[in-house]
């Protein structure tokens, strides 16, 4: 039986287990152990060492000199970081003749990753990995006397499972359901099974060992994809603001501290506020447009009252990564969105389409609208969910009008780009132009055909403030007020064009970027027309000027 290994990460998370595996320092810990056991026992039969040595100091150093090369060839992430210094600061003690104190040992350890790598603060694993550290210290220090094995193992598993719960929530907006199961059959199996015999095989390369690791590690999978298959094995949420999460943290807090405090109970009910909130929605009649930064390429989100439309899905990065998978859809399970009304593909080029399968695979997706060929994979997947788009196509969803300026029937494009799909929001007599990729020609024909009605607000730049692209006629009809250039930073097409950037600020519109703003998202309605960025929202202090 073999896996694939992206589907086995993908049902490890569903289940919870991801999360644990990447916060365990289990692995280096029993390497360590292991190598300074074995030199331990060595080192006290041999009198000559013995005596010039203490057999246990020599056996912590090579033990942590072994947890420092594993840590390097695991890729040396924050986790793995955080058992070594721990590691190392417990040799450093025994070096040192000095007692050791858990708190202490985490807290050198935190010291010293900060010191290495100050914004290791931004990874999940900080504070997945810490946060874990911490809960099973407080859970397991200050008692009046030990339980059995069983109990302590756990009340280990509900300490992580409850106490990660708020970082979940803020980090990836789902936590699972049956972890404490899946937990309790992977991790004895993967840490004292597999992982010991993939080890032995590396250093020993028989083929037995990994026969059984693989025998050991496909019995692990029966069950675990059973309960990833159970419909209620994820609980996922869009992401909560910071004052409900800090109240949910010190809810877990509360409710892990020992027998005999007061009103206990009263921590799990902190954590109702975080699990309950969802998002705001525009009100009936408005509608909000996000214009996402995917770098070189177009993702637009607008948002209705009760529907969510996605245009375009920004580029495919490489074979293993894309847009749709590393932005889109995170994107939209921390904005609370579950479904997507339509999904419109402009046209075939990768940095407007390439992240379209992901986006398919990973939510449910009503229906698609797209100018591509007919051979191409999107439009097999769609089946008959997808119709191809074309001028005068239209719909009103909760007030809100959305149009299809183009395609129009007829001959097919020299290039794809003029085939874009151009689509037009309006809500309250505000307007929103999504133009794509169009060229000259098609803004030609757009004009040719009712220049009235590209009069707009707001307008997406074609095709990313080419050359090739907004003639003064165009921008002439158009007259928005706000113009958004979808472009990536020091892109190779040196877009937006500088001739094409000073036709539009004659204009006298305001000119945003999205690698110089961030997202920049629009609030279309009956009052006049909100333009806001991420970089004006949420400034960090490297984005400089």
């Amino acid at each position: 039986m073999s896996f694939n290994s992206q589907e086995q990460w993908q049902i490890f998370a569903r289940t919870g287990i991801a999360h644990l595996v990447a916060i365990s320092g289990a692995h280096v810990t029993m390497l360590a152990a292991l190598v300074a056991g074995a030199l331990g026992w060595g080192w006290r039969r041999c009198p000559w060492l013995a005596l010039r040595w203490p057999a246990q100091q020599a056996a912590v150093l090579v033990g942590f000199l072994a947890a420092f090369g594993y840590c390097l060839l695991a890729g040396w992430g924050v986790p793995a970081q955080r058992t070594l210094y721990m590691l190392g600061c417990v040799a450093l003690a025994l070096l040192l003749r000095r007692e050791t104190e858990p708190s202490r040992v985490l807290a050198f350890a935190l010291l010293v990753v900060l010191l290495i790598d100050p914004w290791a603060i931004l990874a999940a694993g900080f504070w997945l990995s810490f946060g874990a550290v911490a809960l099973l210290l407080l859970v397991g220090s200050g008692r009046l006397r030990t339980a059995g094995w069983l109990h302590e193992a756990l009340r280990a598993q509900w300490a992580v499972t409850l106490g990660l719960l708020p970082v979940l929530l803020v980090l990836f907006q789902q936590f699972s359901l049956v972890s404490p199961l899946a937990n309790g059959i992977a991790i004895p199996l993967i840490s004292f099974i597999v992982t010991p015999l993939a080890i032995a095989y590396a250093v020993l390369p028989l083929q037995m060992f990994a026969d059984v690791a693989h025998m050991a590690l496909a019995a692990t999978m029966v069950p675990i994809e059973w309960l990833a298959e159970l419909p209620m094995a994820q609980w996922q949420q869009a992401a909560p603001p910071p004052e409900l999460a800090v109240l949910a943290t010190l809810g877990c807090l509360w409710a892990l501290l020992p027998r005999g405090t007061p009103v206990r109970w009263l921590g799990l009910a902190m954590l109702v506020p975080v699990v309950a909130w969802a998002p705001p929605r525009p009100p009936a009649g408005e509608a909000w447009v996000a214009v996402l930064d995917v770098g070189q390429g177009l993702a637009v989100h607008v948002q209705t009252a009760n529907s969510d439309l996605i245009y375009d899905t920004g580029p495919a990065f490489s074979a293993d990564a894309n847009s749709g998978e590393r932005i889109l859809l995170p994107y939209l399970r921390a904005m609370g969105v579950r479904r997507l009304d339509m999904l419109v593909v402009t046209h075939q080029d990768n940095d407007h389409a390439g992240g379209a399968e992901a986006v398919l695979a990973g939510i449910p997706v009503g229906a698609l609208l797209f100018s591509l060929p007919e051979n191409h994979p999107i439009r097999l997947i769609a089946d008959r969910r997808g119709r191809a788009c074309m001028a005068g196509q239209g719909w009103v969803q909760d007030g809100v009008r959305f149009s299809v300026l183009h395609p129009v029937g007829g001959g097919v494009p020299r290039k794809s780009n003029d085939a874009s799909c151009v689509l037009q929001v309006e809500a309250g007599g505000r307007r929103v132009l999504l133009s794509s990729d169009i060229e000259a020609v098609s803004e030609a024909g757009l004009l040719g055909r009712d220049p009235a009605a590209l009069v707009s607000d707001v307008v997406v730049a074609p095709h990313h403030g080419s050359r090739t692209s907004s003639t003064p006629a165009f921008i002439a009809a158009t007259s928005p007020r706000w113009v958004i250039f979808p472009v990536g930073y020091r892109n190779r097409f040196r877009h937006p064009n500088p001739e094409v950037w000073a036709r539009w600020s004659a204009s006298g519109a305001r000119l945003l970027r999205t690698d110089a703003s961030g997202a920049v998202r629009v609030r279309l309605g009956a009052g006049d027309v909100q333009v806001d960025t991420a970089r004006e929202a949420l400034p960090r202090y490297w984005h400089g000027r």
